[in-house]
Parts: C-alpha cells; sequence; structure tokens
C-alpha cells in the first residue's frame, strides 16, 4: 500500500510496514536526475523489506511543488547563483522545512518517538547531510550519489556553462560549511555511502573521502552504476531497474541491521 499526503507543506509517498504496530521511521530525499520526486523515488528504492515506515519526501520546487509543472525554474537557480540560490538555497530550504514534517508525520501515522533512518540521493544527499548535523535523532543514515561538498556542484556548473563562478570570501566560507568531508567528524551514527562505479568522478571522489572520514561509515561501490537510478524522465513512478534494485537490496540490509 503506498500512500500520499503533505506533511506540514511536504509533498510525501509513504510505504507501511508489513506488520501492524509500533515501527520506526526512515525518511528519503530523492535526486534532482531522475528519479527526480518523491514518488519516483519510492518505486525506485522502497526498501519494501524493512520492518519500518518508509517515507519519501520531495524536495522544494519538485513534483508537485514544480513551477509551471516543470523542472525549468529550479535549474534557474543554478544559472542565478550556483552556490547560494541552487545548492545552499534548495538544501536548505529543505532541511529547515524538515523538523515540522517530522512532527507532522509522527501525528498522522501514530508514529512513536525515537531516532530516524535517513536516506538522501545526489542533492537529497546534501539535504541528509544538513539534517544529520543538525541534531536530530538518528539510527543510521545512508547516502547514494550523492552531493558532498557544495563546492562540487558548483565546479560541475561552471564547468558545463563556460562561466567562472564569482568567489569571495563569503562565498568561500559557505562552501566550506557545505563541506561534509571537512565536518565527518561531526557524521557519528551508521553511515552508508553507496557510489556508482561510473559516477561523474569527483562525486566518487568526495564519496570515498567520506567513507574513509567518517568514524562508523562504510563505502559500497555499484558495478555499472551512473548517476541516476531510474530512466528519464523520472517524475512519476516506474519498473525498478536492476541497478537500482541492488541499491535498495544494499539499503534494506543496512537498515534491517541497524534498526533500534
Amino acid at each position: 500500500m503506498t500512500i500520499t499526503g503533505v506533511a506540514a507543506g511536504v509533498p510525501y509517498t509513504a510505504l507501511p510496514p508489513a506488520d501492524v504496530g509500533p515501527a520506526p521511521l526512515v525518511l528519503t530525499w530523492h535526486m534532482l536526475d531522475a528519479p527526480r520526486t518523491n514518488a519516483a523515488f519510492a518505486a525506485a528504492l522502497p526498501m519494501a523489506g524493512v520492518p519500518a515506515w518508509r517515507v519519501h519526501l520531495g524536495l522544494p520546487m519538485c513534483g508537485d511543488r514544480m513551477v509551471n509543472g516543470s523542472m525549468d525554474a529550479i535549474m534557474g537557480l543554478a544559472g542565478d547563483d550556483a552556490l547560494r540560490a541552487f545548492a545552499d538555497g534548495l538544501s536548505g530550504e529543505a532541511a529547515s522545512e524538515f523538523p515540522a514534517a517530522l512532527a507532522a508525520l509522527r501525528a498522522e501515522f501514530a508514529i512513536v518517538d525515537g531516532p530516524v533512518g535517513i536516506v538522501g540521493g545526489s542533492l537529497g544527499g546534501l539535504v541528509a547531510l544538513r539534517v544529520l548535523t543538525s541534531g536530530v535523532p538518528v539510527f543510521a543514515a545512508a547516502l547514494v550519489n550523492p552531493l558532498i561538498r557544495a563546492r562540487r556542484l558548483v565546479e560541475l556548473i561552471s564547468g558545463h556553462t563556460k562561466v567562472p563562478y564569482p568567489w569571495d570570501q563569503t562565498s568561500e566560507a559557505l562552501a566550506d560549511d557545505l563541506d561534509f568531508v571537512r565536518r565527518a567528524d561531526e557524521l557519528a551514527v551508521p553511515l552508508l555511502v553507496v557510489s556508482g562505479e561510473l559516477d561523474d568522478p569527483p562525486f566518487r571522489e568526495d564519496a570515498a573521502a567520506l567513507a574513509s572520514a567518517a568514524p562508523r561509515a562504510e563505502l559500497l561501490t555499484v558495478p555499472g552504476l551512473a548517476h541516476p537510478l531510474a530512466e528519464e524522465p523520472g517524475l512519476e513512478p516506474a519498473p525498478q531497474l536492476p541497478l537500482a534494485k541492488q541499491v535498495d537490496d544494499a539499503l534494506t540490509s543496512w537498515f534491517t541491521r541497524h534498526l533500534p
């Protein structure tokens, strides 16, 4: 059974545990590549074998919150300011709206208080990292082809547009704050870092660096996996791809092992 709704303004796709009764909660934030909505991410990584609520949250300006029914506005943020408006603005908004959404979900589904599980894919990984360092009690976390250093995204966008980013003292400080290899000692929970063998090299480098630096992290490299987990356009639920199933199986094992 799939449940859809809105929690404190945040669209979600919720998958209940198979057994009736109290259960922990695992929350996710999706990618901006396919699957790029909460519904599509839930289909790609349902984690059906985890005896917990799995609630997939929608990022701002994505899915049901797209502007004029397209991703153009969110891509426009990258052109306006790849660091402040795009990497920091989008991930910061998602992280700031999380506490109220979490409280609303607990009330709606009668989920008991306690540590939660956290998953983030790509830019959703940056959201997950911000939540992990915000003081929210977390029993385990997983990142899939994550954005770990905001500076990497700025560099990739600048390389694509051929327009250098106008770095200054303030933006350098912000990029340092959004560099979670630098802040790895704050990530004290069990952390699985999933890295596609064919993901962009800077993302793979950062995944390996974070897994080495964080106290309780493990790195899983998935052969043949590029950055996306689903076919384009990645807006609607679609059949799970074989490589996505490998990731799903790994997350299922990880969270089942670390359930409180």
